[in-house]
């Protein structure tokens, strides 16, 4: 008995090894070229009543509860989401707003976990083009390392970065 004991102390001693070894810093990035000015793009990103429209999250809870504050667009427009376990609850609020450049977003998970992360949005012109980029960057607290041992963030979120990055090209390419 005393060496199953021990045998699993030494296992739960390594693991937390592990787990604290892991990177404490994270960011998911992805890309696309679109057919459409920067500022046509800039606008579906910076209004975030226009977000439904496109974003991979709308289309896992139709249902969820988004409840809006301050302007409608820009610095200080916030958008509060509470839906189902696959989309959670939390908060985004614009920090900065550049026209046709940059949107930085400050994002405050409540559900499932408890984390705080930045996003940005890029437009890049590239001739008749602009290369739209989302990033998301944050700290993984001791939790969010654990769950990195089971599941590729960049994988997950990637996917769901792509997928949003599609359907706005299909908005202002078709506009």
């Amino acid at each position: 008995m005393l060496a199953l004991v021990l045998i699993l102390a030494v296992v739960a001693v390594v693991f937390v090894l592990i787990v604290v070894r892991r990177p404490g810093d994270f960011q998911v990035t992805r890309s696309l070229l679109m057919a459409a000015p920067a500022s046509s793009v800039f606008e579906q990103v910076n209004n975030l009543k226009k977000w439904d429209a496109w974003s991979p999250w709308a289309k896992l809870d139709p249902n969820a509860n988004n409840v809006f504050q301050g302007p409608e667009a820009g610095v200080g427009a916030v958008m509060r989401w509470a839906g189902n376990s696959k989309v959670g609850e939390g908060s985004m609020t614009i920090v900065a707003s550049q026209p046709s450049e940059l949107i930085r977003f400050k994002l405050a998970f409540l559900k499932p976990f408890k984390a705080t992360n930045s996003a940005e949005f890029t437009f890049q012109t590239e001739g008749e083009q602009t290369l739209v980029t989302w990033r998301m960057s944050g700290t993984n607290n001791f939790i969010g390392k654990v769950m990195g041992l089971f599941m590729n963030c960049d994988a997950m979120v990637g996917g769901q970065f792509e997928q949003g990055l599609a359907a706005i090209k299909a908005i202002v390419e078709a506009a």
